[in-house]
């Protein structure tokens, strides 16, 4: 009879992905999850196969690292190890036969590209055959793994959704920002992968850095520094200037794969441009691709501390001017990911979600990055545990010494040790809902306030102001949430605390502000003087009107640093009150014309649009969806207080809970409008 001899290798590629809970992500090889078993079956020709006879070695081969499997008769697939065990031998003696052998990774395997070969040595001859490549991911869905999450319904929000909301805005004016992860987009798996090869850690050291690919932690450190460009060949430059030639302004991405597909296209060169939601974004598609459970954070109101004193100076002048004195400086919000894994260089309790920060600011090992900052250290204020859990402490807990001068003199000074990390947030596990977790960054606020000098701060419900011993008090009051477009009506209230009337002086100054650092020059002011009588309070009403605060580059939210100073002549005792908001933008409505939504089936929405603007605006419509199709781009112009109703087809592609988005670039007021609509795709 003929001897043994393999004819074909089926991976068997398509009943294994959904087992591995990796069907839909697209790659050029297999995709399997680590600790779990997989099967192949082997073709062959010959007579049957005997294992007294021949030995079938599988050789499984990650860059110079291989380990060499012999396929057992006998034995269970293990967590600890590469074990193959054959399951069946299918004798037919007129075609082709076939063996299933069942592989299995252990749960501590490095995530990678594979290789993957069969030898069979034969009592003559010795044949190596080339399988083909998959790529092994982490596994959320097995205990022995470090990234383990125990709830399906968060390992569904935090691996397998594709969809996400971040915040931004301020904590009074909250703007949810549709994203589309985009993992399960052609190429995007093989491209982060790719950006664990081009690392420096790689480059350097291929084996070694192999090796380490095996633990989450490492894992979170390079990709933390490859999301940006600083220090290696990474994917996004940061910019903000607020001058995006040459670029995409950071406000226009709205989902990973046209960042993570150019930066690829362009032999690896920095995508331009990108601030920290994005660098969060793309981050936290590159952990879901990766296997690890991973969520975009927002911290608003958060301390960039550059001397590491856990103090923010804010200087304003006598005018109410605010003044850029201080390297210091409180970002309106910052976004960062945590991702979930096990901690056992931190010892016991340190476990679950970690803070990453892939946004250049300050170097971690003589790279741009920050973390794994295990959340349960920052709230124990557990300094010395690594990595970087003093700088995002200090992000969350820095206190505020805001200081009045005039012609170098200081005249007052106050501590506000509750401004930041006012609101820590992330988008609720299966809704398009906000989830508040300040409390597993900080303990309660801190009520007491520490005075120096003339002043005391006393905050109110929607005002901000602070009262001077001699009882004069004042505070500031949006009267509504601002919108792009319209005016902001705001009050000054004035309480004079003492039965004596005063002859005060006001200077009321509003100024345009990037989220991330001081405001710049004045664009509206007021000035006047006024009396007011024993123990009177008075308000007055003010409004900047839409062109007097329109900027000049396409922002989402802009921001406006809003102050009061008011002067007591004759005791020259003065006092500030001050604001920072954000202008939102319009949304846009977006409908479903059928909630009952199938795969691979015609859909119809319609985006509307109402033009409340005193002149036509005009822009560009973009309508995208993870899963959906190609986006779909048009032109428009929209005269005064018309309504637009624009109808887009689309076919779903996957089944799941999906996200149809829309922007809105418009060149005439400059801003960006955005609106989404959820959508449950069902299965044919």
């Amino acid at each position: 009879m003929d001897e043994f001899k393999v004819r074909t290798v089926d991976l068997q590629q398509v009943q294994t992905q959904p087992r591995h809970k990796t069907d839909g992500l697209s790659s050029s090889t297999l995709v399997l999850r680590r600790g779990q078993a997989f099967t192949v079956t082997i073709n062959y020709d010959g007579r049957p196969f005997d294992p007294l006879k021949e030995k079938l070695i599988f050789r499984i081969v990650l860059g110079p690292i291989a380990v060499e499997v012999p396929v057992s008769r006998f034995g269970q697939p293990s967590l600890t190890q590469w074990t193959a065990v054959l399951e069946r031998s299918v004798p037919n003696p007129t075609g082709p036969r076939a063996l299933s052998v069942t592989l299995s990774s252990p749960a501590t395997a490095s995530i990678g590209v594979y290789t993957l070969q069969l030898r069979v040595e034969a009592r003559l001859s010795v044949k190596t055959h080339l399988l083909g490549q998959f790529t092994l991911l982490c596994n959320p869905w097995c205990q022995a793994d470090s990234v383990f999450l125990q709830s399906e319904d968060l390992r569904t929000e935090y691996v397998k959704s594709d969809i996400g909301l971040l915040f931004k805005g301020s904590p009074g004016n909250i703007v949810s920002r549709p994203w589309s992860f985009d993992q399960y987009e052609k190429g995007i798996l093989d491209i982060c992968m790719k950006l664990l090869q081009l690392s420096p850690q790689y480059q350097a050291d291929m084996g070694k850095d192999l090796l380490n690919c095996s633990n989450p932690v490492y894992i979170g450190r390079v990709i933390s520094a490859m999301v940006n460009s600083n220090d290696d060949k990474g994917v996004l430059m940061g910019n903000w200037s607020g001058d995006y030639n040459g670029g995409v302004n950071p406000s226009k991405w709205s989902g990973s794969a046209d960042i993570l597909r150019m930066w690829s296209e362009t032999q690896f060169r920095p995508v331009k441009y990108g601030q920290c939601w994005v660098f969060a974004a793309v981050m936290c598609t590159v952990m879901r691709a990766l296997g690890i459970p991973t969520r975009v954070i927002t911290n608003f109101s958060s301390a960039h501390d550059t001397n590491g004193n856990m103090v923010i100076e804010e200087y304003y002048n006598e005018m109410g001017e605010k003044l850029s004195f201080s390297r210091d400086s409180i970002w309106n919000f910052h976004v960062w990911v945590e991702s979930w894994m096990r901690r056992p260089d931190l010892g016991q309790g340190y476990d679950g979600w970690q803070v990453l920060d892939p946004t250049p600011q300050e170097m971690s090992g003589e790279m741009f990055r920050c973390g794994p900052a295990a959340v349960t250290a920052i709230y124990e204020r557990r300094v010395d545990a690594q990595y970087d859990v003093p700088f995002v402490y200090a992000a969350v807990n820095g206190n505020v010494h805001r200081v009045i001068v005039k012609n170098g003199k200081v005249l007052s000074t106050s501590i506000d040790k509750n401004r930041v990390g006012a609101l820590i947030c992330t988008k609720h596990p299966g809704s398009m809902h906000m989830q508040d977790i300040t409390s597993e960054y900080k303990t309660e606020m801190d009520d007491s306030t520490v005075h120096t000098l003339s002043t005391d701060v006393r905050r109110g419900e929607g005002t901000t102001g602070i009262v001077a011993p001699q009882g004069l008090a004042v505070s500031l009051q949006l009267l509504k949430a601002p919108v792009v477009g319209e005016n902001i009506s705001f009050n000054v209230i004035i309480t004079n605390k003492v039965a004596v009337p005063k002859l005060l002086r006001k200077h009321v100054n509003a100024q345009n502000k990037e989220y991330n650092r001081n405001p710049t020059g004045t664009f509206w002011e007021a000035h006047g003087d006024m009396k007011i009588g024993p123990k009177e309070t008075v308000t007055i009403q003010h409004e900047i009107s839409f062109k007097e605060y329109m900027l000049m580059e396409a922002e989402e939210d802009s921001l406006v640093n809003l102050a009061v100073v008011i002067e007591d002549v004759k005791s020259q005792e003065t006092v500030l009150a001050s604001e920072e908001f954000n202008i939102r933008s319009p949304s846009l409505d977006i409908q479903v014309q059928n909630e009952y939504v199938v795969i691979n089936t015609q859909q119809v929405a319609t985006v509307t649009f109402t033009n409340l603007f005193s002149t036509a605006v005009s822009g560009e419509l973009i309508v995208a969806c993870s899963g959906l199709q190609e986006k779909i781009q048009t032109r428009l112009t929209i005269r005064p207080r018309e309504t637009m109703r624009m109808p887009i087809n689309f076919t779903p592609r996957m089944a799941g809970a999906k996200m149809l988005y829309a922007s809105l670039v418009l060149m005439n007021p400059l801003t960006i409008l955005h609106g989404f609509k959820t959508i449950n795709v069902q299965g044919s």
